[in-house]
């Protein structure tokens, strides 16, 4: 009989259907498991108990997996499943990013009781949004409107919109997809006007690097397709030392035997933006190295002028 697997995972209905997803992966991938073998272990983050703060008061992103990571590295759980945009770009020392299920939809889109398109928004309508970078792009094409921040997670944002705390928000269409919730979107916002953020759409899974029992369980889950695209976000990330802090969007796609890329950075009131369209070869070290180079290029292009007044702008925008 083989051993059990303690599957780690937020407790928010998308963060279950994402560890549950990953279990019936694992079932259908190993015949001699059976579904009592593999438990689900929820475990409360700071970033699900802190609501009241915006995440970079808070601490940033890694408050959606600190105490994941630490159930992980004492041996409490054996993998961790997570949102690969919600990781810091770099892991604590002795665990890996393993495995990376096929990529959902990685498009925003936007969500309205009384609008049927984004556009259409009325002058100084109020939008619901804690992401810097939706709201930047936003502001991009509508610098007329009122941006409030949204907290929480996908059912608590409609609430609070169903509660007419503002007139629209936005969300991952890949979130409402897992959990059968497409319905819930107004308009499908496009790729071209809205860039998703890095790895957005794209479920990963933890683990301790010299667990070699999960990195073969879990091996037949990979997509290296989706590999090849979050290497290449999360190393443009990592080149800007980006975090929840700064407006950042980047999208790559394999196309064949090559990697195309587009990645944006914005001025938090979207005024201004930064853009570059690249492409190399579909390798590992190729798409590190492209994300890599696109965000060396986008930061000396902004200046360091650039950093220092978004910095200041976003202090006082979430004080």
């Amino acid at each position: 009989m083989q051993q059990s697997i303690k599957i780690g995972t937020r407790g928010s209905p998308l963060a279950l259907a994402q560890a549950n997803d990953v279990k019936a992966r694992l079932l259908k991938a190993h015949d001699g498991l059976s579904e009592e073998q593999i438990e689900i272990v929820v475990i409360k983050t700071s970033g699900d108990r802190i609501l009241d703060k915006h995440l970079m008061t808070a601490g940033g992103k890694g408050l959606f997996t600190k105490e994941i990571e630490e159930a992980l590295l004492d041996g409490s759980i054996d993998c961790a499943v997570h949102s690969s945009k919600d990781m810091p770009t770099e892991l604590p020392e002795g665990l890996c990013l393993t495995v990376f299920l096929p990529r959902e939809d990685p498009r925003d889109v936007f969500i309205s009781e009384k609008f049927s398109h984004f556009l259409d928004l009325p002058k100084g309508a109020i939008l619901g949004t804690a992401s810097l970078r939706r709201r930047a792009q936003a502001l991009h094409l509508r610098p007329d409107l009122k941006v409030v921040t949204f907290r929480g997670n996908v059912q608590t944002r409609l609430r609070k919109l169903g509660e007419g705390e503002a007139d629209a928000t936005f969300l991952a269409l890949a979130g409402l997809n897992r959990m059968d919730m497409q319905s819930a979107a107004t308009e499908k916002l496009s790729l071209e006007e809205f860039l998703p953020a890095p790895a957005q759409g794209a479920v990963t899974v933890e683990i301790r690097e010299n667990d070699d029992r999960m990195r073969d369980m879990l091996a037949p889950l990979h997509c290296s397709k989706t590999e090849l695209e979050v290497i290449a976000e999360r190393a443009y990330l990592a080149a800007l030392d980006g975090s929840c802090r700064t407006p950042i969007a980047a999208h790559a796609t394999v196309d064949g035997d090559h990697i195309l890329m587009k990645a944006q950075l914005l001025s938090l009131d979207g005024s201004k933006i930064f853009e570059r369209n690249a492409e190399t070869d579909a390798t590992l070290e190729a798409a590190n190295a492209l994300g890599n180079k696109v965000g060396l290029d986008i930061k000396a292009e902004a200046g360091q002028a650039f950093f220092e007044k978004l910095n200041k702008e976003v202090q006082e925008a979430i004080a």
